[in-house]
């Protein structure tokens, strides 16, 4: 079925089922430590370093967005993302059209843990923690759809982000996860 895993990945869930930090291989993709497991994914790691394909899972959104993120830190890898794996529609579209002019700051960040706001399987809410370089932690949760067979980002119908980051004080209410101390 157009649902399955594109790589073959058969673990599926329609209810979160974390309950602790997933353990993970950390790596190196762009500047940001991105977590690896070989049930949960990525599955597929193109030769220029694009990774796509995540378990049907919370622990696979997870891992998605985290790995999404981290792609972003890559000037070669940040531009195939919304051609990739962003969810089909108005947002992608406006995202496409738009980003000749994105550009990526030299703000520096590591995942520093994260919440599950929802999750039903289809669709999935990522709350991901991160630490600045300049000490701060900030909030960015992230909207993803199950869609031909992956994990993908939604964008709002402008192509932004559908959800804003916030300030954090601490981590408390996150678990905490990291790969980079």
């Amino acid at each position: 079925s157009e649902q399955a895993s594109i790589c073959g990945l058969t673990n599926t869930e329609s209810a979160d089922s974390i309950t602790t930090a997933p353990v993970a291989d950390w790596v190196i993709v762009g500047t940001m430590a991105a977590p690896e497991d070989p049930e949960v994914g990525p599955g597929e790691v193109a030769g220029d370093g694009f990774r796509t394909c995540y378990a049907r899972t919370a622990t696979g959104a997870l891992f998605a967005a985290a790995n999404i993120w981290a792609m972003g830190s890559d000037a070669q890898l940040a531009p195939q993302i919304t051609d990739l794996l962003t969810v089909p529609g108005a947002g992608r579209d406006a995202a496409l059209n738009a980003q000749a002019g994105a550009s990526t700051t030299g703000l520096s960040a590591q995942i520093a843990g994260f919440k599950i706001l929802s999750y039903t399987g289809s669709t999935a809410t990522v709350d991901i923690a991160f630490r600045l370089n300049t000490g701060d932690l900030i909030s960015f949760p992230q909207k993803l759809e199950w869609s031909d067979g992956d994990w993908k980002v939604l964008l709002a119908d402008d192509g932004s982000p559908a959800l804003r980051p916030s300030n954090l004080q601490s981590l408390g209410g996150y678990i905490p996860w990291a790969g980079v101390g």
